[in-house]
């Protein structure tokens, strides 16, 4: 559980660092995003969430 608390904050402050330094570029490539069509969006999740598994697969080796 601890691991899993530091990975969740870790992943809090990657996440909110983009919105911190750059606020009004991240505005900009939101809006684009929402006009992109849903099977890119989903592609591109889904290569996110292939690259998260290896990392955390060659990670805990």
């Amino acid at each position: 559980m601890r691991i899993f608390i530091c990975a969740l904050g870790l992943y809090l402050i990657l996440e909110g660092l983009p919105y911190f330094a750059f606020p009004g570029r991240i505005k900009s490539v939101l809006a684009q995003i929402g006009e992109m069509p849903e099977g890119t969006l989903r592609l591109f999740g889904f290569f996110a969430m292939i690259a998260g598994l290896a990392m955390v697969y060659f990670g805990t080796r």
